[in-house]
């Protein structure tokens, strides 16, 4: 009997991933990160505003993950569900959805899988404030939610951000 922990779905994303790097010139940044397990998400969208129709693409997604398997194929799996959508699409995406088309993950890992959604939210967050549009109360308290774990996780593992920021700035 063959025992898989993994969907093949989430092993295609994990060894392959979509999407991944970053966009330069981004219209929006999100980053997300999970206290449970130390994983770590940024999010980069660029959106095209079609004149015709007034609705705002997102015309192009990557990711850069410091994370598990299944965090790895979650931000994958998002980039290929949110590309071509529009940010009232995307919001509408929940991590059921992406859970739904990634298949089975152990149920230990099943918070991982929050993060590409939280990141995505916070990328579009960025882009409406940048924009000055309208941000929809529940994104305001997502993003609240994000930022509040953000900070605790920055402030349980400092050591490492300082030595990241610390590397950054050398380059």
């Amino acid at each position: 009997m063959k025992y898989e922990i993994y969907s093949k779905e989430v092993m295609k994303h994990f060894l392959h991933p979509k999407s991944m790097g970053k966009i330069k010139n981004p219209s929006g940044i999100g980053n997300a990160g999970n206290l449970i397990c130390g994983d770590m998400m940024q999010l980069f969208i660029k959106v095209k505003e079609d004149k015709k129709t007034e609705k705002r693409i997102i015309s192009d997604i990557k990711f850069q993950t410091f994370g598990c398997v299944v965090a790895i194929a979650n931000s994958s799996m998002v980039t290929t569900m949110v590309k071509g959508k529009t940010i009232e699409q995307a919001l509408k995406i929940t991590k059921d959805d992406v859970l739904k088309k990634l298949g089975k993950v152990p149920p230990v890992k099943i918070h991982c899988s929050v993060l590409a959604i939280d990141a995505l939210d916070e990328a579009i967050y960025d882009y409406l404030k940048k924009k000055n549009l309208p941000i929809p109360e529940k994104l305001r308290e997502t993003h609240e939610r994000i930022q509040n774990g953000l900070g605790e996780l920055e402030h349980r593992h400092r050591e490492y951000f300082n030595l990241e920021k610390e590397v950054y700035q050398k380059k």
